[in-house]
């Protein structure tokens, strides 16, 4: 709709407006839908990264205390027994389809929904009209910058959440977002830090950061009364999120697949790695997204990886080349050392070369879509694409030669 609109109306007059454009759209969804979130408990997951994992967590420690539970993430939507991949390319979709999610967890007899909330959304006011009861912070790092305008901008985007919910439960130990969100009034707020991680929760997830998505989803889940003993049942059950550090082969050499596409997810994951040789394989978001990034990412894989292939992630409109190339430069800062790399365009070769490279006790990580549906094309093309059913191919392919 709005790309048939502004092919009649001057950019300018466009922008002026669109704020109004969006509200209006926001507002329009929840009549039609008669505003379903009235009538259940919602709570908005935030942040920049670890926003899907905390979503899943805590839709299943809602479900083990015996409620009916609906959840909209990058990773699936889904409604009590029913589930689907989220296919959209969209973290928060648009405002018509969480109306309409909304209404047919209220006709499923759902009582909880957990949503991720994106700054995007945000910005677009999808979030308007939608009851939130408790708002949820994993961690804000720089991310969309270009469209945002700064990053201050972006946070305040984030803040937008909590100043339209009574509930805030806020990560102590992301310093400067604490200190900025604390300062909004709450009927209820609630801190967590990962130095008072439950020592009786031994959870299956690795990585401290996993340690600390698991922890905002406890205390939001104490925050609407579940016990803590529900949420170590559930949390102590969950062995991988889809996408998220999933191993798709352990022997003879390891193969992992994750989601990582901010500098401080794919430093976090490297880290969390450990192998006598790690073969990485990257890319980058085209379509002007956070341009700034791209030789941040080379810099941090030229840091922790042995041997580099970049290659194609979502180009959208721009020229994978240009993207790989603005990869590339980040291998040349003062302070990383020469390292081994390769630019593979087609992201199939790419996963096939560093399969072909992996021997016994090495690990090949594959980070940037995870468990995505779909690689974004130009002029808004759709190619079916999933990293974890390519790496199983190109294995079968390997060990039939």
């Amino acid at each position: 709709m709005m790309h048939g609109i502004k092919q009649f109306i001057p950019k300018s007059v466009f922008n002026f407006f669109q704020p109004l454009y969006h509200r209006f759209l926001a507002w329009l969804a929840a009549v039609w839908y008669l505003f379903p979130s009235q009538k259940l408990m919602v709570i908005g997951v935030t942040g920049t990264n670890g926003k899907s994992t905390t979503v899943e967590l805590l839709a299943e420690i809602i479900e083990e205390a015996g409620y009916r539970v609906a959840s909209a993430s990058s990773i699936r939507f889904r409604i009590a027994d029913h589930e689907k991949p989220n296919d959209t390319k969209m973290t928060m979709p648009g405002r018509f389809f969480l109306q309409k999610f909304l209404r047919l967890a209220v006709r499923h007899g759902v009582t909880h929904a957990v949503l991720e909330v994106t700054s995007e959304g945000v910005k677009q006011f999808r979030h308007a009209h939608i009851k939130f009861d408790v708002a949820v912070i994993t961690n804000i790092t720089p991310e969309h910058i270009e469209s945002h305008g700064s990053f201050e901008a972006y946070r305040i985007a984030k803040a937008e959440l909590f100043r339209a919910t009574p509930v805030h439960v806020l990560n102590k130990d992301d310093v400067e977002t604490f200190a900025f969100l604390s300062a909004i009034p709450a009927q209820k707020q609630i801190a967590y830090s990962l130095k008072d991680f439950p020592r009786e929760i031994k959870l299956r997830l690795p990585g401290d950061f996993n340690r600390q998505n698991a922890l905002a989803a406890l205390t939001a889940a104490q925050a609407i009364g579940i016990p803590v003993e529900v949420s170590k049942r559930a949390l102590e059950r969950i062995d991988y999120i889809p996408g998220r550090l999933e191993v798709v082969q352990a022997h003879p050499f390891g193969v992992v697949v994750d989601y990582a596409h901010t500098p401080d997810a794919l430093e976090k994951v490297y880290k969390e790695l450990s192998a006598p040789r790690l073969i990485c394989v990257l890319g980058a978001a085209g379509g002007g997204r956070d341009k700034w990034k791209r030789p941040e990412l080379g810099k941090i894989a030229a840091r922790y990886c042995d041997f580099i292939i970049i290659t194609n992630e979502d180009p959208y409109d721009e020229n994978p080349e240009d993207i790989m190339h603005d990869i590339e430069r980040g291998f040349f800062a003062k302070s990383v050392k020469k390292i081994q790399y390769e630019k593979i365009t087609d992201r199939r070769k790419a996963i096939h070369e560093a399969l072909g490279r992996a021997k016994k006790n090495e690990v090949v990580i594959i980070t940037g879509k995870g468990c995505e549906q779909w690689m974004a094309g130009p002029r808004g093309e759709k190619i079916p694409w999933d990293d974890r059913m390519a790496v199983k191919e190109e294995l079968g392919k390997i060990i039939s030669k």
